[in-house]
This record gives C-alpha cells, sequence and structure tokens, in this order.
C-alpha cells in the first residue's frame, strides 16, 4: 500500500510543534527536568523523521517502488514507536516503556537504510 507519504510527513511535523509546543509550556511546571529531556528527545526524533517522510514523498514521484514505501512505512512505526513510549512514559510514568523505544529506533535506522537501497537502485 502506498500513501502520500508528502501528506503524511506533514501531518507528522504539525504534531510534533503541537506536541513541542505542549511539552514547553503545559509540562513545563508539572514534570521533573529529566522527564522533560526524554519528551523533548521524542519531539526531536519526530520532527527530524516528518523531513524524512518528507524526502520519501518526493523520493517517491522520482523513484516509485517498495523500498521507498517501505521506508515511509518505518519511518511512521518507528516515530510511533520511538517518540510515542517516549510521551507515553514520560506522561504516565511507566518506565518499563522504555524497554520497547529501542524497537522505535531500530525502525528509523531501517527506514534510512531501505530510503538508500532505494535510491542507490534507482
Amino acid at each position: 500500500m502506498t500513501l502520500n507519504w508528502f501528506g503524511v510527513g506533514a501531518l507528522t511535523g504539525a504534531t510534533g510543534v503541537a506536541l513541542g509546543a505542549f511539552g514547553a509550556h503545559a509540562l513545563k511546571n508539572r514534570i521533573t527536568a529529566d522527564l522533560l529531556t526524554v519528551f523533548e528527545i521524542g519531539v526531536r526524533y519526530q520532527m527530524y523523521h516528518a523531513l524524512a517522510l518528507l524526502a520519501v514523498g518526493w523520493a517517491a514521484t522520482r523513484w516509485p517502488g517498495s523500498w521507498i514505501n517501505a521506508s515511509g512505512w518505518l519511518f511512521l512505526v518507528g516515530v510511533v514507536v520511538f517518540s510515542g513510549s517516549l510521551y507515553l512514559m514520560t506522561l504516565t510514568g511507566a518506565r518499563w516503556l522504555g524497554a520497547i523505544t529501542p524497537i522505535g529506533g531500530l525502525c528509523l535506522i531501517l527506514g534510512w537504510i531501505t530510503l538508500a537501497i532505494a535510491a542507490f537502485r534507482a
């Protein structure tokens, strides 16, 4: 299934900005500085990969195929698992969520690798 990766990237960026503002304003005086840093890392990686999804959207117009599509899905799943686990850990205090964060990180790394494969195969 091919999505409009450019649109997905734009929405990922928009929610990243909203979550960043939420962290800076609503959470600043409600959680510890350490937990705020964890939340900000989630936002940072979400924003980086929003840009990556925009790149996937552009690349899909030049090199359509399964590698590009796989890259988009890996970035999207990676953001949801990596950043999402950090957000939930920060908001709920459930530290066990930190154990699944690396799975999201692995998806992000694999997204970059599949994007590179798509480029080299083009």
